[in-house]
């Protein structure tokens, strides 16, 4: 993490810090901040106001089709969801991570993003600022993943850069109170809230990279967890990710995946207990290199339950979305 970002998180009192960023988190999200807070007077700007219509609108499809239908099938299936989660491949997608793990402790995740820094929105160029938001997080609100190249543009914007604006507009609308952001390493930030932490880091995953980064080190010190991993790229699939992979099987007791995460074949049946639902279909053709006949066939032979909701890469679609989870044994 840069030292701007680190001067920045630490220069204000906490208190007055959490409460600056809490109404900040809010303003972004489209939601409403108390009368005496220095945003106030902005939210009668007619940009704030169109904002505010469209995440409305967004939020509720969103909630109505995806997030209501997963909290919901969590309650049912997950069993035995511990205090830790990992989401690894993930960028600034808290949204998920809440939704299959509610309630956890401390919230782990990771991409190639840039943590960026925490918006004084009282000097943006409000109406740019607010629909870069909304351009951001359009196809993750639609479609359920980000799309890379345009969220790369997006998070090195001058207006709001870097994932912190994303979590704050995520953590606000999942109904979190933020309460203390400071930096975290390695290369990252934590972001406090009532109930429990948001860590994101901006690591490389591969081989090497991930390994000299620090990161494996501070997951082991929080302890066991479960993992997701969706629209991952199939990076997982590669050899050249083969650490983060072992990491997962390893310090994971449930994982839950599309089929861009971690590869049928490696959970041995001997440790791993295999859920699969919903219809399993070849990748989209950009990933269709990464079609695994094995699963094809586990779910040829286990008649999955069907899933209500959409997830990974076709997560329009509820009918062809498949997700599998395995129980450490």
């Amino acid at each position: 993490m840069g030292a701007a970002l680190a001067a920045m998180l630490l220069a204000a009192p906490v208190g007055r810090a959490a409460t600056n960023v809490n109404d900040a988190a809010r303003f972004l999200a489209g939601l409403p901040v108390s009368g005496d807070s220095q945003l106030a007077p902005l939210m009668g700007d007619p940009a704030w106001k169109q904002h505010e219509g469209y995440f409305d609108t967004a939020w509720t499809k969103l909630e109505a089709r995806q997030l209501s239908k997963i909290r919901g099938w969590t309650g049912g299936h997950l069993r035995g969801r511990g205090s830790n989660v990992f989401y690894m491949f993930s960028g600034p997608d808290f949204l998920y991570a809440d939704a299959f793990f509610p309630g956890a402790r401390n919230y782990v995740l990771c991409g190639i993003e840039p943590v960026g820094s925490v918006p004084d929105v009282t000097k943006l160029a409000l109406g740019p600022a607010l629909y870069q938001v909304e351009g951001t997080l359009n196809s993750v609100l639609n479609y359920s993943f980000f799309q890379t190249k345009q969220m790369r543009a997006d998070l090195n914007a001058k207006q709001l850069n870097g994932t912190i604006p994303i979590l704050l507009v995520f953590l606000a609308r999942c109904g979190k109170t933020i309460e203390n952001i400071t930096p975290a390493q390695p290369h990252g930030v934590r972001i406090d809230f009532n109930g429990g932490s948001l860590y994101y880091f901006s690591v490389d995953l591969s081989n090497g990279s991930v390994e000299r980064s620090g990161l494996l080190g501070f997951c082991r010190k929080l302890g066991r967890g479960d993992s997701l991993l969706k629209s991952a790229s199939y990076l997982p699939h590669e050899g050249g990710f083969s650490a983060i992979r072992d990491f997962l099987l390893e310090q994971s007791d449930i994982i839950v995946e599309d089929d861009s995460g971690i590869e049928y074949h490696y959970f041995d049946p001997a440790r791993w207990q295999v859920r699969l639902y919903g219809d399993y279909q070849a990748p989209i053709d950009i990933f269709k290199q990464y079609y695994q006949p094995d699963l094809a066939d586990a779910f040829s032979r286990s008649s999955p339950e069907a899933l209500t909701f959409g997830i990974g890469y076709r997560g329009w679609d509820p009918k062809k979305s498949a997700l599998m989870v395995g129980y450490r044994k």
